[in-house]
This record gives structure tokens, sequence and C-alpha cells, in this order.
């Protein structure tokens, strides 16, 4: 008899930790792994600003899926953009452009989730992302290139439009990022005589009426003290309404003359759910405590891209937030439930009660909440990267983010601008690839065309 196929979709906290739980506990001839993702490596996301600022390589945080000799899951290069759950197949795009049909017994969802965009005029043409590895070195390389030719123009206006720098969304990822690249520039300028310090404007806006609402009122007050006493200008309730080249376009009216447009207003589950045509909440796909898809036996769904109910809470209708801190025991759990399916046992609910929250704001700034602890500055700090440190997967991962950290402490910031995608413009259309996807309908005319000609 052949071995049961377990399919793995995407390699983020979720996906990472399923299939190192699977290895782990799965005889080798009880079945085969496979896992499908575009990249052999695990991004660890919230340190991403840290990336995009310089403070951190971006090998430290791109933790590779091939490093250990004892694993033995098979990966495919690519990106699933189709699930026909009545053939249990999932269709793969590879990084070659190839369409490729990989069958499966058990199917493990976790693609996470892409950047949240809205029909905003000229958005994905103009602003830049802060979700891949990719875009945050790009980005440190513009924000860089910024001040290089601002240093070098002499028409006034170019200059005061190429130091005015653009932050949309005031959750962690638009906090941190305006924080850390804010900081980046005050240090930098220094290095820049024929620039003033004092045309260099950073901008954090948010339709929502705080900053980080999940912190609580006195947290996120504090980090909003912090970001203005730096001379970040946060302005709340407030959103874009139309971007181009050259200038954004506030909806309170404001027009700022600006070359920098980072956009990280919220996430949306992968496209790929859509494709399965099945129930959703919100758009992330509606599971079972247990992580698995009712009505489809040995299909399970964990992660960005999964409405898994919180049973830590007494609301019936929670779902578990979309953080890597869930990610990462959804993983182990759903890896249980599919052994324990396998096997012919029951399988349990999930259920974790948040450890808490930690943002660094760069430096010695922090604001954190671990376990309901209120903590600022450098408490916060070492409670924020302590457990960012802990969290990494491998002691190599460990070591090099530790290094990073002391060289930056000790050394300072370093202004070097790569240069890798110097003659190619990128901005937030150009990285996750959204417009790959399948309809319901293109999956099941796919698979089936496939099967007659088998």
């Amino acid at each position: 008899m052949t071995r049961p196929r377990i399919l793995v979709v995407g390699a983020g906290f979720a996906g990472v930790e399923c299939v190192r739980r699977l290895e782990r506990k799965l005889a080798p001839d009880e079945a085969d792994v496979t896992l499908v993702t575009p990249f052999a490596y695990q991004l660890y996301l919230p340190l991403l600003p840290q990336v995009a600022s310089g403070v951190l390589t971006p090998q430290s945080i791109a933790v590779s899926l091939r490093r250990s000799k004892k694993y033995r899951t098979r990966i495919i290069p690519g990106g699933a953009i189709g699930v026909d759950l009545k053939s249990k197949v999932c269709v793969i795009r590879t990084i070659t452009d190839e369409i490729v049909d990989e069958p499966y017994d058990y199917i493990v969802l976790a693609p996470g989730s892409v950047t949240r965009t809205f029909d905003i005029p000229g958005l994905t043409d103009h602003a830049f992302g802060m979700k891949t590895l990719a875009e945050a070195a790009y980005v440190r390389d513009h924000v860089i290139a910024q001040l290089d030719l601002a240093d070098a123009s002499d028409d006034e206006a170019e200059r005061a439009a190429r130091l005015q720098f653009v932050v949309v969304g005031g959750g962690y990822a638009g906090t941190e990022t305006a924080a850390c690249l804010q900081k980046l520039t005050h240090a930098a300028v220094k290095r820049y005589p024929r620039i003033d310090p004092g045309l260099i404007k950073w901008h954090l806006i948010d339709i929502a009426p705080k900053l980080m609402p999940e912190l609580g009122d006195k947290l996120g007050s504090s980090a909003q003290q912090i970001l203005s006493k730096r001379g970040i200008e946060i302005s709340l309730g407030t959103s874009i309404a139309k971007a181009g080249p050259e200038e954004v376009t506030f909806t309170d009216g404001r027009v700022i003359p600006t070359r920098t447009l980072i956009w990280t207003a919220g996430v949306v589950a992968s496209p790929l759910i859509a494709t399965l045509g099945a129930e959703t909440v919100r758009g992330r796909l509606a599971v079972t405590a247990d992580m698995n898809l009712p009505g489809h036996d040995g299909v399970f769904a964990l992660g960005d891209s999964a409405a898994v109910p919180d049973k830590a809470k007494d609301d019936e209708s929670a779902v578990c937030p979309p953080t890597a801190q869930h990610a990462m025991r959804q993983g182990k759990h759903v890896a249980d439930n599919v052994i324990a399916t396998l096997r012919g046992q029951a399988t349990t609910p999930y259920v974790h009660k948040d450890l808490g929250l930690v943002v660094d704001l760069g430096g010695k700034d922090a604001v954190s909440k671990p376990l309901g602890i209120e903590l600022r500055g450098l408490p916060a700090q070492v409670a924020a990267r302590g457990y960012h440190w802990a969290a990494l997967r491998t002691n190599v991962a460990k070591v090099r983010v530790a290094t990073n950290w002391t060289l930056n402490a000790i050394a300072g910031d370093d202004f070097v601008r790569t240069g890798f995608q110097a003659r190619k413009a990128a901005k937030l259309k150009d990285f996750e690839y959204t417009n790959a996807y399948l309809t319901p309908e293109q999956v099941r005319a796919h698979v089936d065309g496939t099967e007659r000609q088998e």
C-alpha cells in the first residue's frame, strides 16, 4: 500500500511548526510529508522593520528549512494557486511558472495573508509594502536613496519632497516601521552636510481613532508620545484619498509632496482561500476548534487564513487574532490532529490564552504588555527583544540576531544602499502576486482537464 500523503501549504509560523511536528512524531514509513512554499525559509515577520532600518541583516530573520540533515519533508518551490476539495488536488505554480497538480490525502492550509489594500487611486502603483523580505530590503534602499538624491539636488521643492515619508497603518507593522526608519534617517542625516535635518518629516496615519488599540489606552498613548517627541507627525482618523508618483492626498484634504508611501494598513487571508468555494468569516476560512474544515475529512486550516475559534475567551464568536503567537501553537496542535486522524484517534480543540504583546520602537524605546504587565522604556525593550530572540527557531538565527543587535548598539547604523533592484521599480503590486490565483471554476476545469488527459 502507498503511504498517506500529507500536504502542507505555506512556510510561515503555522506551516513550519506543523511540518516539524509531523516529522518528529510520524515514523518515516507512516506518511509522506510535502511542503509547498516559494522560498525555502521561514521568515520571522515581526522583525521585518529592523531589516528595513538596517539593524538586522536579511538572512538573520530568514531561517533556512534545509539546514538540518534529519528533516525529510519534500519541498515544492512554488505557490498554491487553487485547491480542488472534491478531487483532493492542489494546483501549484512553481517558481518557473510551471503549473503542476499535487494530489493529497490530508492537506494543511497555512498560506498566511497578503497586504490588505483598498480601491484607492494609485495605491498599488505607487505605494511600498512591508510584508516580505524583498520589500523590506527594497524600502531600505529606497529611503537611503532619497537622502542621497536630496543631498545632490539643488531644487528646493524636490529636496523637500524626497525628505518627506508617509507610513499608512497604526498597527504594529506600521508603527514599528515608522519608528525604526525615522531613527535611521535621523542618524543618517548627520552624514549629509547639505541636508537641513528639519526638512526630514515622517507621517504616520491611520483611519482608527487610536494607535495600536490592542495595547490599551495607556501604552498606546505612551507609544504615541514617544513617536511625537521624535518628530513623527501622527494623524488618526485619516487615510489616503489618492496616491501619485510625487505626492499623496490625505482624506482630510492635505496634499503631501513625497516620493515615499509605505502601506501597512492590515492584512487579509491569502487569495488561495477563495479558490475552495467554502464558507469564510471576514475572508478567513471557517473551521472548527479542531481546525478542521466542516464537511471535509482530512482538510485543516490555521494561521492568518483561518478563523479558528478562540476557546480561551468567553465570547463564542471570538476567533484567534492573526499573530505569530497563535500561528506557532496552532501549527503544533494541527499536526497532532492530523496524526490523530491518520491513526483513527480523536482530535482535540485548540486553546491558548494570549501571552501579551511587545512593540519595539528602536533604540531604547519600546512598549510591551507581557502577561498583562505594562512596561515602558528599557524594561519593555528587554521584554520585546527577549521574546523575539526566544521565538527564533534555530540557534544560528539567534546568534545572528544577537550579534546584529550588539553590533548596532556599539557601532551604530550603517547607510549602505545595496542597489540590488535599483533599475527596476517595485511597488505593492509587484511582490505578492495576488493576480496569480485561480477561481473555483478555473480550478475545477483545470483538474477535470488533467484527469481526462490521464
